[in-house]
């Protein structure tokens, strides 16, 4: 086994490698760039080493920087978590040139599953089924075109050398081939360096199931079953689970050995993913097609661990330093099920609008990290509170992963967890995670690839706290904020003026207290009201019930009428963030005595949602424009953005070029009515 490993990769996959490492009392490297100067992977290792600028391209992509760290600080073998180098064949054989232990597949198996034509071709002469398409080396357009015209509509677009939905677009029709290629060029070439793309038959309502699958160096090979990962957006995974609902043994037994047949057809070693889509026929009959092959560990790989007792990284460095595979596969089981969600810095309500933004709450449920486990709740997460998400990198923050005796045990602890995960400071993917968990299609497990859009209307802008309680959280938390105030005051002997209290006492009759918010956008007017017999009630929206609240040690406890229920509160500013177990909302204090003043609404300003680089713009200054029609094409979080008019108009003035950086909330351009 090693002494000490380098590990080439940030975030929580970091922290996650080093977790592992520390149990077997390997000594680890971590590398950072400016940007993660003070991230937590770095005191997550024994020791660190400076590599860049910010931007992946100067730092985390710059491999002879990682090798020769690793070399500097002794290490003796390199993990590369996944994304970034972890699929890079140069870096795999620049590590075996260096002396180093790449800890992952070989270079060659790396190249014959990288590019994803190459792949189809291999699994085509070991007999695993394959989706019909063009896998071809000539990249020409027009031939492209004609292939996806041949295979038929809908197809699907995939960079070849691609992953993690980046590089991919499905195309409904054919006059909409073209910019759709282009576009999966640009972001192929963008992510991986390689903007070959292949075109596949689009299979309609497919699932997405996959095989983790390991091989050694003398020759063994095993899988640690199936894992659904079919709830998707933007081609991109959100919820991921094992086993695969509705699987049969029989049906697992086949597409386990095709899994086993791949890796065994390249001479595989690590660990490793086979993907598949999988159709299911009217009658219940399902067929497999193979996909892909991830040369490396998953973000999903927690699921796997949960139902098999396997810590798979354990596994990657035990086969890595030479050893046999820890387990043969009649000694493997499945226990339970299993169930991870990606929690992620967007807007599901803006198109899953990437974020940016300070952690100023992070608060996460009862759980554990990968070191010990307690009450089936893990949490891999890469930052802390106070931790900054910036615009270089992937907007994951965390993965939530839960484990139970059944599914629908592992679904009621998912959601629970949810509901305890506090993160104030940006927008996350929260509580449409809980609208996904809580949706008619995942319950049921009537899993397959359209089901966010299957299910768009429970899934997006969606309220689940409500105006009433929202406004009953802000005035008890108001409440107790000026009664602790006053006690602090009182205990420095201060004479308190009684007129100069704010609660609205009186020396006899009822008192009446106006608090002015805004929620939803629209302002409301709530009046606060103590009675003679010292009761509290609060009017909202026009109706009055009996108001109670006292803190307690989760929250605080508020009774709004017949109603009570604990939330929590946290206050930035006049914004306050409302949590309770139904969701989670925002509400903001108005000063009743502010005036607007002459601020005009803005009008024909399109702006950055998020800090980037302008890829193109589809107009020129004078050009004529329709609401809705595609005006730019940003890049940020390695994503392209479109920019669409929000109105009809004329374009002014063009403020950026092509390759521009912009900051968040930089005009891009001027459109006049």
């Amino acid at each position: 086994m090693f002494n000490k490993i380098l590990i080439a990769n940030r975030g929580e996959i970091a922290c996650r490698v080093a977790a592992t490492a520390r149990r077997l009392a390997i000594k680890t490297v971590a590398v950072y760039s400016d940007a993660d100067a003070n991230a937590k992977h770095v005191s997550s290792c024994d020791e660190s080493v400076f590599i860049g600028g910010s931007a992946p391209k100067d730092s985390y992509l710059r491999w002879e920087k990682i090798i020769a760290a690793a070399k500097a600080t002794g290490a003796q073998a390199v993990h590369p978590g996944y994304g970034f180098l972890s699929e890079n064949v140069e870096f795999a054989q620049a590590c075996a040139d260096a002396g180093l232990v790449f800890i992952g597949p070989g270079p060659s198996s790396i190249q014959a599953m990288g590019l994803k034509a190459e792949s189809k071709r291999l699994m085509n002469l070991a007999g695993v089924p394959l989706v019909p398409g063009y896998h071809g080396e000539d990249q020409d357009p027009a031939l492209l075109q004609r292939e996806a015209d041949s295979i038929g509509y809908p197809v699907l677009i995939k960079a070849s050398a691609g992953g993690g939905g980046k590089g991919m677009r499905v195309v409904e029709k054919s006059e909409d081939f073209a910019a759709a290629l282009a576009s999966c060029k640009r972001e192929a070439i963008n992510s991986f360096a390689n903007d070959s793309v292949l075109i596949e038959k689009y299979v309609q309502r497919p699932r997405h199931i996959e095989i983790q699958v390991f091989g050694d160096s003398q020759g063994n090979y095993v899988h640690l079953f199936e894992r659904d990962c079919s709830v998707q957006r933007r081609h991109q995974k959100v919820l991921e689970e094992a086993p695969a609902p509705g699987m049969t043994p029989e049906f697992r037994q086949q597409m386990g050995e095709a899994a086993v047949a791949a890796a065994r057809a390249v001479n595989y070693v690590g660990a490793g993913t086979v993907e598949f889509i999988v159709e299911q026929k009217p009658d219940g009959a399902m067929t497999f097609f193979f996909m892909e092959m991830n040369t490396r560990l998953q973000v999903e790989h927690p699921v796997t661990e949960a139902i098999t007792g396997q810590d798979l990284v354990e596994w990657q460095l035990r086969v890595a330093s030479g050893e046999p595979l820890p387990l043969r596969q009649d000694q493997l089981r499945i226990t339970g099920h299993a169930i991870e969600a990606r929690i992620c810095a967007e807007n599901p309500d803006n198109n899953f609008l990437p974020a940016t933004g300070t952690l100023h709450v992070y608060g996460l449920p009862d759980c554990v990290t990968f070191e010990r486990n307690s009450g089936g709740v893990r949490v891999d997460s890469g930052v802390r509170q106070g931790d900054v998400i910036s615009p270089f990198y992937d907007s994951m923050v965390a993965k939530l992963i839960v484990h139970g005796d059944t599914r629908e045990q592992a679904l009621s602890r998912l959601d629970t967890a949810l509901a305890q995960t506090h993160i104030v400071g940006l927008n996350t993917n929260v509580q449409f995670l809980r609208n996904v968990v809580q949706s008619r299609s995942f319950a049921q497990a009537d899993l397959d690839t359209a089901l966010i859009s299957r299910e768009e209307a429970v899934l997006f802008k969606q309220e689940k706290v409500g105006l009433h309680l929202a406004v009953a959280g802000a005035v008890a938390h108001t409440l107790l904020q000026e009664k602790a105030q006053e006690a602090q005051v009182a205990t420095q002997a201060v004479w308190l003026d009684p007129w100069a209290r704010q609660d609205g006492w009186r020396s006899h009759g009822p008192s009446s207290r106006r608090f002015d918010f805004e929620f939803k956008g629209e302002v409301q007017v709530v009046s606060l009201t103590t009675l003679h017999d010292g009761a509290l009630q609060l009017q909202v929206a026009g109706e009055a019930a009996v108001f109670a609240f006292k803190p307690v040690t989760q929250g605080i406890d508020v009774q709004l009428g017949e109603r009570r229920q604990i939330v929590n509160i946290y206050k930035n500013g006049v914004v306050a963030d409302v949590f309770t177990a139904f969701g989670a909302t925002q509400i903001i204090a108005v000063d009743a005595l502010a005036h607007a003043g002459d601020a005009q609404v803005e009008g024909g300003r399109l702006t950055a949602p998020m800090p980037g680089k302008v890829v193109s713009f589809a107009v020129k200054a004078g050009d004529k424009v329709t609401r809705g029609q595609v005006l730019a094409v940003m890049d940020a979080m390695k994503m392209e953005h479109t920019i669409a008019a929000p109105m009809d108009g004329v374009v002014a003035e063009l403020l950026y070029a092509p390759g521009d950086q912009v900051a968040e909330g930089a005009e891009l351009l001027k459109l006049v009515a």
